[in-house]
């Protein structure tokens, strides 16, 4: 007889964190009891100091680490039991942009992208399909074959989006996908990504771009030392103390 799934999490939960604690040394917790509850399409700004939290949480996100006390659910996957075997599949629900781009410059636009689905071993039939499809989407239908050192900053993120979306990920996590950007690029990749979020895909940013919390009004969550001090719909970056 075939086992049942367990179910970890509501029908419209993707996140969840049950009193989660991280220390990475005894009497130091970055990140200390959290919990926290994330819905299916929300959008949803980390933000928060150097050192309160952020890059902890996105690690255990992405299972780069484990609770040291409490229980995480990604996608009805229960973190702290995933045994690193199954790692590999659990992050093919996961997109992952980051500041500093981390394209392969040796290989063009094209190659960037069908990079992310050739180590998923999608056929190469389906590869030829999706990339112009997901370049396209994100504007860069005309630019395949150039290489990353001939590209603006801006145009560079919009590949790197593109391969965290080719897998149709139902989550995309954003780590400072601005902070190397111009004030003009910022809102381009700002727009962009609220253009994927109303397509589906929960979005969650970390940031310190206070104009563009205040302007976007989603889901601010606010860490401070290891603890959510805030977590408000609609809300806006509050300097903490």
């Amino acid at each position: 007889m075939a086992l049942r799934k367990r179910k970890y999490m509501a029908d419209d939960e993707v996140i969840v964190l049950d009193h989660v604690s991280k220390s990475y040394t005894q009497n130091v917790p970055a990140l200390s009891d959290v919990s926290l509850r994330i819905k299916r399409g929300e959008f949803v700004f980390i933000v928060g100091d150097s050192g309160s939290g952020k890059s902890t949480l996105i690690k255990l996100l992405l299972k780069e680490l484990n609770p040291s006390e409490g229980n995480l659910y990604v996608m009805n996957y229960h973190l702290n039991r995933l045994p690193h075997s199954r790692v590999p599949k659990f992050r093919r629900n996961i997109g992952v942009v980051f500041q500093d781009f981390r394209l392969l410059k040796d290989r063009n636009v094209y190659e960037n992208v069908a990079f992310a689905q050739r180590i998923v071993q999608v056929p190469s039939k389906n590869i030829r399909k999706n990339v112009p499809r997901i370049l396209a989407i994100v504007g860069l239908a005309g630019k395949y074959k150039a290489r990353p050192g001939q590209l603006s900053g801006g145009e560079q993120q919009r590949v790197a989006i593109a391969r965290a979306l080719v897998n149709n990920p139902t989550i995309l996590l954003a780590d400072e996908p601005t902070g190397n950007l111009d004030p003009k690029n910022t809102n381009e990749i700002m727009h962009l990504l609220e253009e994927i979020n109303e397509a589906g895909t929960t979005v969650i940013m970390v940031t310190h771009n206070k104009e563009i919390v205040n302007a976007m009004r989603k889901r601010v969550i606010t860490l401070r030392r290891g603890v959510i001090v805030r977590d408000e719909e609609e809300g806006v970056y509050i300097d903490e103390d």
